[in-house]
């Protein structure tokens, strides 16, 4: 199955800790869980304008938890910190 750029990348993950890698050129984004570096590098780079030095990912498993006694799954996600060239930085307000 052939992803749309639009489809690897989901939405920016917008945290404290987050908001903080920031100033190290780092941004995260959630991406879907079919996608790879190489996709998700092309498709930051497509979308933002940017060029992309490295790409990292990890996988979050949902946690177990109880909701008004009975027990939940909560859903898992991917994760993708993308460090930019020369810190340049995304505006988030003009891709997704």
């Amino acid at each position: 199955m052939k992803l749309n750029v639009y489809d690897i990348i989901k939405k920016p993950l917008l945290t404290e800790k987050s908001s903080s890698l920031e100033s190290l050129g780092k941004y995260v984004f959630i991406v879907s869980p079919e996608s790879n570096k190489a996709q998700i590098k092309k498709a930051i780079e497509q979308i933002f304008k940017v060029e992309v030095r490295g790409v990292n990912i990890i996988n979050i498993h949902g946690k177990t938890k109880v909701f008004k006694g009975r027990k939940g799954k909560r859903s898992g996600f991917k994760k993708a910190i993308i460090t930019t060239k020369d810190m340049k930085k995304i505006e988030f307000s003009k891709g997704v």
